[in-house]
């Protein structure tokens, strides 16, 4: 798991200007982040008071037995490359992705007991790549630490036709001193990789999880749940009313849990945390723009140069896809 998996949703339109919150609000006007409730059941046994027999007439009582729960981990059930004939619009309620979308973001992260900013720039370029013949929506990612690049990425999204927004991998740098140090590279298809699902449809709200891609590969097993619905919160792009919050974790990062909020007809508006989370990351809209022809063009161009060094880099497992276009 990424420490900085904002999820590629994206805003329309912001909304009011509001304060510079870092904690959200619920509906019900509390503030904090609170974890899952979690209740654990002690067993209790009684010895039998005497070395009786049951009668033979009597069948002895059995208990019914529960089945034990299984784990959450592995690939996402149920993908299939015919069910995306559209793929490339993508208007999920939660997820909408709308090329020539920049969104900036703004946080801070705690590493060494040191607090540092970090912000982020996610840009929907208007470039597709095609893995196992499903078009997918290419997005252009950077975060910054302090004003100084730390990692660049290449995201590949498409809806299926039930209108769950698919990840089908992902190509991230991550830079010291502005040298690539690591090329953590996924995509479905490749060394075990398999797409999984970045928001439902139809989110479900009975605790069950669902992967959002794995690539055993390089250890990316995410996976989300529902953790709340129908909450409140205000950034500073806006305050909105409804919001979804899910709940993220890897078992790469055993007992570290991001919370990310999605507005409707919005996307993800802010990310939070709980449990052990050693960076504490927190992250908020700040604005939404609007590219031109030329910003466009200039994402373009920079996806591109960031597709070249890919091949290079990940000859394995980038170097086995089709280039963008």
């Amino acid at each position: 798991m990424r420490r900085i998996r904002i999820g590629y949703a994206f805003a329309l339109t912001a909304g009011l200007a509001g304060p510079l919150a870092l904690v959200a609000c619920s509906s019900d006007g509390s503030t904090g982040v609170q974890a899952p409730a979690q209740t654990t059941a002690t067993p209790t046994s009684r010895p039998d008071a005497s070395p009786s027999k049951t009668p033979a007439t009597t069948p002895p009582t059995k208990t019914p037995s529960t089945p034990a729960k299984q784990p959450e981990t592995g690939p996402e059930p149920g993908y299939d490359r015919t069910a995306f004939k559209r793929s490339t619009a993508v208007t999920n309620k939660w997820y909408p992705v709308r090329p020539g979308t920049r969104l900036n973001y703004r946080g801070q992260t705690i590493e060494d007991g040191q607090t540092f900013g970090h912000t982020l720039t996610v840009i929907v370029t208007d470039l597709v790549k095609v893995i196992d013949g499903v078009p997918n929506v290419v997005v252009w990612e950077r975060d910054f630490k302090e004003g100084v690049l730390e990692e660049a990425e290449l995201a590949f999204v498409a809806q299926a036709d039930n209108g769950d927004v698919w990840r089908f991998g992902e190509y991230p740098e991550v830079y010291e001193e502005g040298q690539v140090v690591e090329a953590p590279a996924w995509i479905h298809g490749v060394k075990g990789a398999q797409a999984g699902i970045s928001m439902k449809a139809q989110p479900p709200t009975d605790g069950s999880s669902y992967a959002q891609g794995w690539g055993p590969a390089v250890d990316w097993s995410d996976r989300a749940k529902v953790f709340k619905a129908n909450q409140k919160t205000c950034v500073k792009a806006g305050c909105f009313q409804g919001v979804l919050i899910t709940d993220e974790w890897s078992a790469a990062e055993p007992g570290a849990h991001q919370l990310k909020y999605y507005a409707a007809g919005v996307g993800n508006v802010r990310v939070g945390y709980y449990g052990n989370d050693p960076t504490k990351e927190t992250l908020e809209l700040v604005s939404v723009q609007r590219l031109n022809k030329a910003g466009l063009a200039q994402a373009r161009a920079e996806a591109f140069k960031l597709e070249k060094r890919a091949y290079g880099y990940s000859k394995d497992v980038y170097g086995r896809t089709a280039p963008i276009k």
